[in-house]
């Protein structure tokens, strides 16, 4: 169409990085959930007091979200994998990010910013977690559990977010269906749901149970148990 753009070569012979003020770092956190015992978890590490170098590890000693800081070569979701292999030893996790956390003050190193990411896990591809990189210990937590631990910088507000985020999630989708058996009761069902969500969101189970016999992608069989009948397209637990 005969438009001339601007040569950034020329654009950046006159642009000077040093007169703004950047970020002193970008990092990328990461939160695994998976239902244990009928009760949602969350796994969180436990910080080294001392760093590599034997000096004080920034906010040492408390629970915190696995991440770390993002390369130069790789972006929030590549160092999100590799963080979580590096302080967990977990592979193969397909993340989902959420969102970003930019608030000054949030990380006593300076200016950094934080993109958060989650995922829902079977247990089973928890087990071979181990503790490592700045982590002495890597533990799954009942998240009801967790907002009363001493959590690193705001994972506290991180970890209510995702709270937010994966209870429309699973009250949205049939995404619990990942988090029990392949045959199960109305009340497994029920209190599934209600661990993750906060339980006045569901009715009184009496009226839950009268309704399951209308969700067209559960069934029950003759011996009284429900399933998910997988091949009933259906995008919520509740419509």
């Amino acid at each position: 169409m005969g438009e001339e753009f601007v040569n950034n070569e020329e654009a950046l012979n006159a642009y000077k990085a040093s007169a703004f003020r950047t970020p002193d770092g970008y990092t990328s956190d990461i939160l695994l959930f998976a239902m244990k015992e009928k009760k949602l978890h969350v796994l969180l590490i436990q910080r080294r007091k001392t760093n590599a170098e034997g000096e004080p590890n920034v906010e040492g000693g408390k629970w915190a979200i696995p991440g770390g800081f993002v390369n130069p070569n790789e972006d929030a979701y590549q160092a999100g994998v590799r963080e979580l292999e590096e302080e967990t030893g977990l592979t193969d996790i397909p993340l989902t990010a959420f969102g970003v956390y930019d608030k000054p003050g949030r990380d006593p190193r300076g200016w950094i910013i934080s993109r958060a990411h989650y995922a829902f896990v079977p247990l089973e591809a928890l087990l071979e977690r181990v503790a490592g990189d700045d982590a002495v210990q890597v533990d799954l937590i009942p998240v009801s559990q967790a907002f009363d631990l001493p959590l690193a910088f705001d994972h506290k507000t991180i970890l209510s977010d995702a709270m937010g985020k994966i209870t429309r999630e699973l009250l949205l989708s049939t995404k619990m269906s990942d988090f029990l058996p392949e045959f199960f009761t109305a009340k497994e069902l029920y209190e599934a749901i209600a661990s993750p969500a906060y339980r006045e969101a569901l009715p009184p189970f009496d009226v839950f149970e009268s309704y399951i016999v209308l969700l067209p992608f559960i069934e029950r069989n003759e011996a009284g148990l429900y399933f998910f009948n997988q091949a009933v397209s259906a995008h919520s637990i509740f419509f």
